[in-house]
């Protein structure tokens, strides 16, 4: 009989093991597009590079330009999100924000150089840029949501003697506190992205909150 230990340990080497493997598939992908230009790339010539079958291939990515472009960098983290949504009107806000933001770091910001190529790629081909801005746009519309789940959340808890925003409201100050905490992140992935000095995102995610706090 298997343990739970035991079961987690599996689970925990078949995700590094996915991971592994998503990431040969895309830097094969970025090298090979580089090299030869994206157009002349075949999903069988990604899968050499990469050392898996097309079959592989296509369990992970749709197509040649969905592995280019790679895992959407800006998935909410449902553990994080819960802990936002729920901390109370006493916890503050851009706090839990950063939580998430750093989270999300976590996922796509461990290989520099493949950041670094995948920029140059998609450079040459716009229709991939716009496919990136389009999922920054999808990432705003739900990280608005979510905070306005936090921002109704911390109304219902507030004192019954306090006035609480209508709906219009909330969902104004929801919109206006995601733009700027996109804003602190892409701050943050710029200096990263742009001119490394060996610190980590979650570091430069830090101090960019709290240089946003200063200004608020």
């Amino acid at each position: 009989m298997t343990s739970a230990t035991e079961e987690t340990a599996t689970l925990g080497l078949r995700e590094r093991k996915r991971i592994a493997t998503s990431r040969s598939i895309q830097h094969a992908v970025l090298e090979l597009s580089r090299d030869k230009g994206l157009d002349n790339v075949t999903v069988d010539e990604i899968s050499r590079r990469a050392d898996v079958s097309p079959r592989t291939f296509f369990n992970y990515f749709s197509s040649k330009e969905a592995a280019v472009l790679g895992d959407s960098p800006f998935s909410l983290p449902p553990a994080e999100v819960e802990a936002f949504v729920n901390a109370g009107p006493g916890t503050p806000v851009f706090d839990g924000l950063l939580d998430i933001m750093r989270a999300i770091a976590d996922t796509d910001s461990q290989d520099y150089d493949m950041h670094q190529l995948r920029k140059l790629v998609i450079r040459d081909y716009p229709h991939l840029l716009v496919q990136r801005i389009t999922s920054m746009r999808e990432f705003e519309i739900d990280l608005t949501a979510v905070v306005g789940r936090r921002l109704a959340a911390d109304a219902r808890g507030t004192d019954s003697g306090s006035e609480i925003p209508d709906q219009q409201q909330l969902d104004e100050r929801a919109r206006l506190i995601a733009l700027v905490a996109i804003a602190a992140m892409r701050h943050a992935w710029a200096r990263w992205a742009e001119s490394p000095d060996g610190q980590t995102m979650s570091t430069l995610l830090t101090r960019s909150f709290r240089e946003l706090q200063t200004l608020l």
